[in-house]
Parts: structure tokens; C-alpha cells; sequence
């Protein structure tokens, strides 16, 4: 799986970075998915391979404007491409009617459904061959991380299992190596059933506006990658002006470590931060905090910086600029 950061800026965007986006792309075809759609999200797609037609799935945080503001021209333009798959939408309750009323009053009529999905009672969502699960965090509103887990990796038939159960060989047997359910003799036969996995699954986990990052201990118990955010350093959280709900750099590093996360990815930084530290406070005083407390593998995203999980579990930059 690969990681393409759209937007690394927390509330407002800066001349180098825009607001929260982030394109998640399986490693088998052009489908991708997203999370969070800040504004002018739709601009920053425009410069990279992403299609809107591919896009499968939207997962939506929370409600701030800096991870959603984005979602209604987002659509809108896909839409006036010509799109005509569904999209399925998961977010908090409440984005569904915000979104509708949006497209309603400035009558924006859509070439495609939308179908929405309340993060509070997911459960499991499953596209091609992932399963994603909402975990709730703490914000000033409700908030959630979602991990993204390979469903079927490197699969194959379990070849004794479908000759003692009967099942003749041909094309159902090619269907469910796809990974598609079919009847036979008017039952349903899972595909999840018949197929052995070669390796263990690949599993990204996605955190939203955070300010306790061990909420998300259940969901990287088997994870290789954490994305979070990390909006300040301990100093300017410390500071009696700075905003709340967020994590510190040192924070995220401290529970990156304790749970054993081989590979951490920092976002979501405040303006204040700059390349140029003439033009604010140094970015690299995010990385050299957490890197005191962090031993792994670990990134500061940049707008358009793409990330490999390879199956070696290692995560590395494979793309450092907009394409």
C-alpha cells in the first residue's frame, strides 16, 4: 500500500502546505482511497496521478472545516466529469446532512449516489480487498482513526478444502480466487473460505485530531504504520495560548515506542512551524522531538510526499515531489 499526503497543514493552510488530505492506493490497480478533504483538497488531486473516477472510498474524520471543507467541491467535480460509480462516504454523524443540504441548496445535481456509512456504528467497512475499522478518539469533537487492513494477502486456493466440500472445479473456482462469493447448489460459498494467506496482512492506521494518541493501542497491535498528528512540540502545548485536543510530537513518539509501531509518520502540523525557521519555528524541532523518544523508522509528510509499505514491513519515500 501507498501513502500520498494531500495536505499536512492543521487549520489553515500555509504557502507550502495545504490542509489535511491524505490518498491511501491499494498496490493492485488505480483504486485509491481518502482521508479527510480539506479545502481545495480537489486543486492538490490535480497534481498527481489520482483520478476522480478511481477514487473509492471517502473516510472523513471529523467534522473542523480543515479535514472537510473540501468534500462538497470535491464532489461537485467529480460529478461534472462524468462519474457514475457510487462513492461511499464514511464520517462522523452529521457530514451526511451537511454534504446533501450543501449539494441541495446550490443545486448541485450529482451523476453518481452517494452512499454514507456513520463511523459511530461502522463496524467493519470492506472495499476490494481492504477492511478498514473505526476507533474513537479525543477531540473537542467527536473524532476517529480508522486502520486499513489487507484482506487477502497473497492469497491461494485451499485446494483439499474445495474437493472435500465438492465444489467443481472450473469457473468457481477462478471467482473465488478473486475473491468473490458465489452460489452452488443454493448456498453461498465465501471466498474468505476457501483461500489460504501467504503472509500476514499489511495494516496502516490513520488518526485523526488526537490528543491521547494510547487510544489507538487496540488498533496498531498489528499495525506497521501509524499516521498522526502532530500539531506541536511540548513547548508550545505547554504554552497557556496554545489550542487543545491535539497531540505533541513527544506524545505520538512516546506511544509509537511503547506499542512497538516499526514505522511512525507525523501531520497535521501547526502554521507556525516553517522549512524556514526565519519565517516561524523550525519544522525540525517536531522531528528532533520525537525523534528523542522514538526508535523506529520515522517521516515528517510533506504535501505530495508518497510513502511504500513494502511487504517487508518497512515504509519508505518513493516520491518527494508533486507529479
Amino acid at each position: 500500500m501507498d501513502l500520498l499526503f494531500l495536505g499536512t497543514s492543521s487549520g489553515t493552510p500555509t504557502r507550502a502546505r495545504n490542509v489535511t488530505g491524505l490518498a491511501l492506493l491499494e498496490e493492485t490497480g488505480k483504486g485509491w482511497h481518502l482521508v479527510d478533504c480539506g479545502e481545495a483538497t480537489q486543486h492538490q488531486v490535480l497534481r498527481t496521478p489520482l483520478s476522480l473516477h478511481e477514487l473509492r472510498a471517502i473516510f472523513i474524520t471529523h467534522v473542523h472545516g480543515d479535514h472537510c471543507y473540501g468534500l462538497p467541491g470535491l464532489l461537485a467535480s467529480a460529478g461534472m466529469q462524468g462519474r457514475q460509480e457510487p462513492l461511499e462516504i464514511i464520517a462522523p454523524d452529521g457530514i451526511e446532512e451537511w454534504v446533501r443540504t450543501t449539494l441541495r441548496l446550490t443545486r448541485t445535481w450529482l451523476s453518481f449516489e452517494l452512499n454514507f456509512h456513520a463511523a459511530e456504528c461502522l463496524g467493519e467497512w470492506r472495499g476490494d480487498n481492504l477492511r478498514v475499522e473505526a476507533f474513537a478518539l479525543s477531540h473537542r469533537v467527536p473524532c476517529y482513526g480508522y486502520s486499513f487492513t489487507e484482506a487477502r494477502p497473497d492469497p491461494r486456493l485451499d485446494i483439499d478444502k474445495l474437493d472435500r466440500h465438492g465444489i467443481p472445479r472450473g469457473p468457481l473456482w477462478g471467482q473465488l480466487a478473486r475473491g468473490i462469493d458465489v452460489q452452488h447448489e443454493g448456498r453461498t460459498l465465501r471466498s474468505d473460505d476457501y483461500l489460504i494467506l501467504t503472509r500476514p496482512p499489511q495494516r496502516m492506521v490513520v488518526g485523526g485530531d488526537n490528543d491521547r494518541p494510547e487510544l489507538l493501542a487496540e488498533a496498531c497491535r498489528t499495525a506497521q504504520v501509524l499516521v498522526h498528528e502532530a500539531t506541536y512540540t511540548q513547548a508550545v502545548a505547554n504554552d497557556a495560548r496554545a489550542a487543545f485536543g491535539h497531540s505533541t510530537a513527544a506524545a505520538v513518539a512516546t506511544f509509537a515506542q511503547s506499542a512497538g509501531i516499526a514505522n511512525l509518520v507525523l501531520t497535521h502540523f501547526s502554521a507556525r512551524y516553517q522549512a524556514d525557521p526565519k519565517r516561524g519555528l523550525s519544522i525540525e524541532a517536531i522531528r528532533d522531538e520525537a525523534a528523542a523518544l522514538y526508535e523506529g523508522r520515522l517521516f515528517l509528510a510533506e504535501d505530495f510526499a508518497r510513502f511504500r509499505l513494502n511487504w517487508d514491513g518497512v515504509l519508505r519515500r518513493v516520491c518527494t515531489s508533486n507529479q
